[in-house]
């Protein structure tokens, strides 16, 4: 039983598990995740922090049976990273699109320090890029927002 609750918290309920980009539909998931709780900050804020904790450890155990670094199907990850990419931002559909965009854009390129954040060890390492990706992400977004005249 704990087997399958690791395997389903770091394949975000299976979507790890998609044949064609798991990692674009989990953060997906992880949009939409933050659209029904984007006006419940408290709520929303302890359910990252909740996922962050768990995604390391659930993460880290299914590295250890795979035998692999950052297996593909761990996307718990981009669940975590795009929630930070919107925590505290108007849920409104060109902050998602954009914050869905620009997050997906840092995780795959990992600029500094992302790559190195990568190189931890264990679940550390798949989950702190993305969560870094998130803070650039959300850095960049208030920027716009606030040239916009949002903040």
């Amino acid at each position: 039983m704990r087997n399958l609750l690791v395997k389903l918290l770091a394949t975000a309920c299976g979507i790890g598990y998609m044949p064609a980009a798991p990692g674009s539909w989990a953060t997906v998931a992880g949009v939409a995740i933050a659209y029904f709780l984007g006006n419940d900050l408290p709520a929303y804020s302890i359910l990252l922090v909740v996922l962050l904790i768990l995604g390391i450890m659930a993460s880290g155990i299914i590295e250890k049976q795979l035998n692999q670094k950052d297996p593909g199907i761990v996307v718990i990850d981009e669940v975590v990273g795009v929630m930070i990419a919107l925590w505290g931002l108007p849920m409104i559909w060109p902050v998602m699109i954009c914050g869905f965009f620009l997050f997906r854009a840092f995780d795959m390129f990992k600029i500094y320090p992302i790559n190195k954040l990568e190189a931890q060890p264990g679940g550390w390492g798949i989950m702190l890029d993305d969560c870094m990706a998130g803070v650039y992400t959300n850095i960049i977004l208030r920027i716009a927002l606030r040239c916009a005249g949002f903040f």
